[in-house]
């Protein structure tokens, strides 16, 4: 009997070892020589853009510390309302930058004197609006208490200058 065409050895393109290193070699690894040239070749170009480079500015910047501790003298005397404003408000509201009630303007300060000076204080504090919390910085929140009062009194407001609990204690004692 003769073979059929289903009776005869199957075999498939690659017939000797060699034909096989050299399909293995097609395959895999010159494909991923060719993955490793082409990573190195973006990554070689120079970059542009916020902290690119490898100068000293740019990799100081990506380092810098998180926090810090500021040591301040704790028996400076307290600064007064006025100078507070000056020195932290009157940026945005002398000019009324940012929809901040301008000093003094009594209209735009009324809604915010009904909350009562509590409500004004911690929205300093904490911010609000447009306006970041002034809580912890240059000034203290008895400080920024001080310069509530200040702006809140210019536009009509009837409220006492805040005092450290110290000379509040000495004052209620006289």
């Amino acid at each position: 009997m003769s073979a059929t065409p289903h009776e005869e050895a199957h075999t498939g393109p690659v017939k000797n070892p060699k034909q096989l290193l050299i399909a293995v070699l097609f395959s895999f690894v010159i494909p991923v020589f060719v993955i490793i040239g082409l990573v190195q070749f973006v990554n070689s170009s120079n970059k542009t853009g916020p902290g690119a480079g490898n100068n000293d500015r740019a990799q100081a910047q990506r380092l810098q510390k998180i926090g810090s501790v500021e040591i301040r003298d704790a028996n400076r005397p307290l600064r007064g309302g006025e100078e507070v404003y000056k020195g932290q408000c009157a940026a945005c509201h002398a000019t009324g930058m940012s929809g901040a009630p301008k000093f003094g303007d009594a209209a735009a300060w009324g809604p915010r004197l009904g909350q009562g000076f509590e409500a004004l204080v911690q929205s300093a504090l904490k911010g609000k609006g447009l306006m970041g919390a002034q809580g912890g910085g240059e000034f203290n929140d008895l400080e920024i208490s001080r310069g509530v009062a200040f702006m809140a009194n210019a536009a009509g407001g009837k409220f006492d200058e805040p005092q450290p609990p110290a000379a509040a204690a000495e004052g209620e004692a006289k």
